[in-house]
């Protein structure tokens, strides 16, 4: 079961509109700011206090350790079959327009590393469109759902500047070999440069596997088992754009109320009211981004 080639965007698209209509897609209104520092144009995406009163009024309170959005999905948010493992749905309260979550078809726990048919599938998804993969590795990078998922934002993902924000950054990056690290950037991380084919190929899915392993080892991030599976040993987030990988430990998933995902260390950062944007503009968002990943020193 494979997706057949230039079929998934259009699929977006249609079920998307779908979606909208009979009320299973919930976007969330917000309005959009742009912070500069260390030489990021930082966009903040803030909810808008009409969304809040109707995300209040209409989102029911569900306990996250009992149920599963995935195991069943919704089927009006399902896009398509990527693979014998994986599927495509929206997601329901979507902040960027046409995001996608690559979704295990059984239960595999988000506390896992990711294999190569995760890669798989989401080389297969990059190949249809210009997007952003990333993957929130445990609670405290962000992950809000215990059911294995990765996801992917088109890009740009802002109206200017460079498509991905901390890309003016990782450019300057000082490359050892294959891995390397961007001296702006004050806390733990690797990067590498990466060329996934136009079309999705077992090479590329192997290419980017590898890539992972390799930014697992220079982060100092190591497996280890658990019940029979494999975790990492510490949480982290995945960033993966057609032309680079960049990997940054967690050390928690919050600061001063404000919650912060792989997006974040993209250069997008998202808050829920105008007291966590005050946050942001005190500390400063690479300030935020420091305080949730690992010191550089450490």
């Amino acid at each position: 079961m494979q997706i057949q080639s230039g079929t998934l965007w259009p699929a977006i698209l249609r079920q998307t509109e779908h979606a909208l209509r009979c009320g299973a897609l919930r976007p969330i209104e917000t309005t959009q700011a742009q912070i500069e520092e260390g030489g990021v144009s930082f966009l903040i995406r803030q909810v808008s206090s009409l969304a809040l009163k109707d995300e209040a009024r209409q989102t029911p309170k569900l306990d996250a350790g009992t149920f599963n959005p995935f195991l069943p999905y919704d089927p009006d948010l399902f896009v398509a079959d990527i693979s014998d493992t994986h599927v495509a749905l929206l997601n329901k309260f979507n902040v960027i327009d046409h995001h996608l979550l690559i979704v295990t078809r059984s239960f595999k726990s988000q506390e896992t590393l990711l294999d190569l048919t995760d890669f798989a599938a989401l080389v297969t998804c990059m190949a249809e469109f210009d997007g952003l993969g990333f993957y929130n590795g445990g609670v405290e990078a962000g992950a809000s759902q215990p059911h294995k998922h990765l996801q992917i934002v088109p890009l740009p993902l802002g109206e200017s500047g460079p498509s991905v924000p901390m890309e003016s950054v990782l450019e300057s990056a000082c490359m050892e070999g294959p891995i390397g690290t961007v001296p702006g950037l004050p806390f733990r991380h690797a990067c590498a440069h990466l060329e996934l084919a136009p079309a999705a190929s077992k090479h590329a899915a192997h290419a980017a596997f590898d890539c992972y392993h390799a930014l697992l080892e220079a982060v100092g991030v190591q497996a280890i088992e658990v019940n029979g599976e494999l975790h990492p040993s510490a949480p982290y987030n995945l960033l993966v754009a057609p032309r680079w990988m960049l990997l940054v430990p967690r050390s928690s998933e919050r600061v001063e109320r404000v919650s912060v995902n792989a997006l974040g260390f993209a250069g997008s950062l998202f808050v829920r009211d105008a007291a966590q944007m005050d946050v942001i503009k005190r500390l400063g968002p690479m300030t935020v981004l420091r305080r949730v990943a690992v010191c550089a020193d450490e």
